[in-house]
């Protein structure tokens, strides 16, 4: 039996990992006692008696577990902000090359990507690791998310009711230092951080990072066409990826785009629109899937040898 402990097991990224793993027979969940979860000497044993820990802390909380652990056998993959942009540590992105897939399945310390930056590198480091982007392309993102990717109390907030400004989309993080850009911008490749704006809107789960630039700022005689097929290459054997088709009739509703198409997946939707003046892609996932517990889960299958695939839905 593989034994695996949730450190934070209360957030919505640890309850969602738990429901991953109480389908998996081959896992031993260790628990700790609802009063012992803020004891260091519990929280450490449970860590070392381990073969796989989650960390689903802030960052400080997780840097603090990390120190607690002892037994080198111990994987930790840690799903906060912390350790996303260190070279001691993997980045939880299989999908950004084979070598980066090869590094995951032999890490003890992996970093799991945060939402927006999942969706944003996806859709830029292809463009960039083929020479068709310069790094230091000009580049502006948006991304519209679910609120459950803002924790306990932004759910209750919406789920309440109560509060009539939660019923329009709310755009955030406006001084233009969201705390996914270091790792968007260096697993990306870029030279310099794109302007990002997020916005959290009234529905659950589902995101849709969109991504704009201009062909004269790329490689000569590319345009949307081109940037489609070089994604759909790049991810030609990519089980969680999917490149739609250049046609903006069939990815449209009556001209709408479904932020919410890839909810209680681990999958990521690739789309180009545009035309030979301007280029935008929209990279949509589930926030708790692939944007969070389910990358966790994808990363603990590579580390553990089997079938990266088990478990998760595409």
């Amino acid at each position: 039996m593989i034994k695996v402990f949730v450190d934070g097991q209360e957030g919505t990224t640890g309850l969602k990992i738990f429901e991953y793993l109480a389908a998996r027979s081959e896992i031993e969940i260790l628990r700790i006692d609802e009063d012992k979860r803020k004891d260091v000497a519990q929280r450490r044993a449970l860590i070392n008696a381990s073969d796989v820990t989650f960390l689903c802390l802030p960052d400080t909380a997780a840097r603090e577990s990390v120190t607690l652990v002892d037994n080198p056998d111990t994987c930790i993959i840690d799903a906060s902000t912390a350790f996303r942009t260190q070279n001691d540590w993997a980045y939880g992105l299989p999908e950004l090359s084979p070598a980066q897939r090869t590094r995951i399945r032999t890490a003890q310390r992996i970093a799991v990507p945060g939402c927006h930056a999942s969706a944003f590198i996806l859709s830029v480091h292809p463009l960039i690791a083929k020479g068709i982007m310069p790094p230091d392309c000009p580049l502006s993102s948006h991304s519209i998310t679910g609120y459950s990717g803002g924790g306990k109390q932004m759910i209750a907030a919406y789920e309440q009711g109560e509060n009539p400004l939660l019923t329009s989309p709310r755009p955030y993080a406006l001084g233009l230092e969201h705390k996914h850009l270091p790792e968007m911008t260096l697993h990306a490749g870029l030279a310099a951080a794109p302007i990002f704006t997020p916005i959290v809107a009234s529905f659950y789960q589902g995101l849709a990072v969109t991504t704009c630039f201009y062909p004269r700022h790329l490689a000569r005689g590319i345009g949307p066409q081109q940037i489609q097929a070089v994604l759909a290459e790049y991810y030609e054997n990519e089980p969680f990826i999917r490149v739609a088709p250049f046609n903006h009739a069939i990815n449209l509703d009556e001209g709408f785009f479904n932020v919410q198409a890839s909810n209680s997946t681990n999958r990521v939707d690739l789309f180009v629109f545009g035309n030979q003046d301007r280029i935008i892609v929209i990279a949509r996932l589930d926030n708790l899937g692939k944007g969070a517990s389910g990358a966790a889960i994808q990363c603990m299958n590579l580390r553990l040898g089997v079938n990266e695939m088990t478990g998760l839905k595409t």
